[in-house]
């Protein structure tokens, strides 16, 4: 459910969109249950897209995902308004030591602790942000 600050199409909604959308993302990597990402991400979003396919086939709950692998947004920002009513910005995320294992015969991939920021572009849609495309990017 999206939180109440997150309604609406102000730049202080934008922020708490991005925050929750980020929530979202972590859902679907514990359960697997990407269709409240999708719900809250424009049809055509690639990135959201490839994200609840990856999701679905590795999470927490199939044990594909193990340890630190929730994504901690430490800042929202550079939201900028641009062309067709769309809004740019970029989130600054942390994630923990975690281990990816793609199918159950997979070697286990360990992910040490990292910032990245993913970026963003959001589109109005029945009065409230949704996620147009996401990209990850500036992995430390």
């Amino acid at each position: 459910m999206r939180p109440a600050a997150a309604n609406g199409l102000s730049l202080a909604a934008a922020e708490a969109f991005i925050r929750h959308y980020i929530d979202l993302m972590n859902y679907a990597s514990q359960t697997g249950d990407g269709a409240p990402l999708l719900a809250a991400s424009d049809a055509g979003c690639v990135g959201c897209k490839q994200y609840a396919d990856f999701a679905k086939k590795v999470n927490g709950s199939n044990g594909g995902l193990s340890g630190d692998y929730l994504e901690r947004v430490t800042e929202v920002s550079e939201l900028i308004r641009g062309t067709a009513g769309r809004l740019r910005g970029s989130a600054a995320v942390t994630v923990g030591v975690y281990t990816t294992q793609t199918s159950p015969s997979a070697k286990p991939a360990t992910s040490k602790a990292a910032k990245y920021t993913e970026q963003v572009a959001l589109s109005p849609s029945k009065g409230n942000w949704v996620m147009f495309e996401i990209e990850l990017e500036d992995r430390q």
